[in-house]
């Protein structure tokens, strides 16, 4: 109430005390020095006013951002609960309750880029535990089991499977640590198909007769893993390690393994049509029995290499100093085209044949 009164005194007064200042000594028409007090006046108005609109405006501001942290906050305080009913449904003996908190934490990834990194790292322990190689009894078939009398993945455990294509689906997004561990798994006959898995750690993991068509495993490591009858047409392996891996009867034409690492590696018998090779490491890897046939090995390396029995075609590229006669490797007719993935059985239902090779 007194600022009030104290701003009419100063709108009635001050104007005149400003025109006459300005002034000084001079003499004007009363009429002129009235036409000056009002235009004082009027800019003491619309200063005034803009000083009313700037705080005003600054009231707003204020109020949004309390109203902003109160939002965040709350959202916070949901998502958290959110998280923490997930985790409390993975921790049920009821197979469905986990599979509901394995939804609600993808769901929650998708939409809370803050608990991505920990939903990631939940599934991956999730499969740790549930999945370990060798499993720790049943009723997870033994390791030493036929393939062909293990249920696929999605079968035996479908949560297990489902945490496994969330992980396939979320690591499409930037991640905050850059390697993921799931070594020491137990994947046989998983279904990775076109999953998103670079720098995943599948070290000593067991992934026999799964399916990778077309996943993307680039910079994987994969060092001891097995990998036996494995279907990975179109995976790519770029830059991957998968020194010492057992490869044997892997189903992987077409597939990307430019500049992975295969030292040691055991490929007998596995099929490695026009597969991309470039700058590949295949140091003392065992390819007896394998098909190349139009496989680019023009810049892969090859030193200490087996290829007894190995056929390849006149598409096959190889290093100019290598001499495929003298390594006995066998050269017939390129099969052509690879057929359509449609006209192909599940690679899940594959009965996987009896190796040939042995240990």
């Amino acid at each position: 109430m007194a600022g009030a009164l104290m701003f009419g005194i100063g709108f009635i007064v001050l104007p005149g005390m400003v025109v006459d200042h300005d002034l000084g000594a001079g003499h004007v028409a009363p009429q002129d020095r009235l036409t000056a007090i009002n235009n004082v006046r009027t800019t003491l108005l619309q200063t005034a006013a803009g000083v009313a609109l700037l705080f005003g405006a600054y009231a707003t501001w204020r109020q949004l951002r309390v109203s902003q942290d109160t939002l965040r906050i709350t959202q916070e305080g949901h998502l958290t609960e959110q998280f923490g009913r997930a985790i409390d449904q993975l921790g049920s003996d009821k197979q469905d309750v986990r599979i509901g908190g394995l939804h609600a934490l993808w769901r929650l990834a998708k939409h809370s880029e803050g608990d991505r990194q920990a939903v990631i790292s939940t599934m991956a322990a999730f499969l740790r535990t549930h999945q370990p190689w060798p499993p720790a009894g049943p009723p997870a078939p033994a390791a030493d089991a036929d393939i062909n009398d293990v249920a696929p993945l999605e079968t035996r455990a479908p949560d297990s499977q489902l945490a496994l294509t969330g992980l396939g689906v979320l690591c499409l997004y930037d991640r905050s640590e850059p390697w993921l561990n799931l070594s020491l798994t137990d994947l046989r006959r998983a279904d990775f198909d076109g999953l998103w898995l670079i720098r995943v750690n599948f070290d000593r993991a067991s992934m026999e007769s799964a399916s990778l068509y077309g996943a993307n495993l680039t910079r994987a490591s994969m060092v001891s893993v097995s990998l036996q009858h494995a279907e990975m047409r179109l995976a790519k392996l770029t830059e991957a390690r998968c020194v010492l891996a057992d490869l044997r009867g892997a189903r992987m034409a077409e597939a990307v393994l430019n500049g992975a690492d295969f030292t040691r590696a055991d490929l007998r018998e596995a099929v490695l049509r026009k597969t991309q090779a470039q700058n590949t490491v295949f140091h003392h890897a065992d390819l007896r029995n394998a098909d190349l046939r139009g496989a680019d090995l023009s810049s892969a390396e090859l030193d200490g290499a087996r290829f007894e029995g190995a056929v390849a075609s006149d598409l096959t590229r190889w290093p100019a100093t290598f001499n495929p006669q003298s390594a006995g490797i066998t050269v017939a007719a390129d099969p052509g085209p690879e057929p359509p993935p449609l006209l192909q059985p599940p690679a899940l239902l594959y009965e996987a044949p009896p190796l040939r090779s042995t240990p």
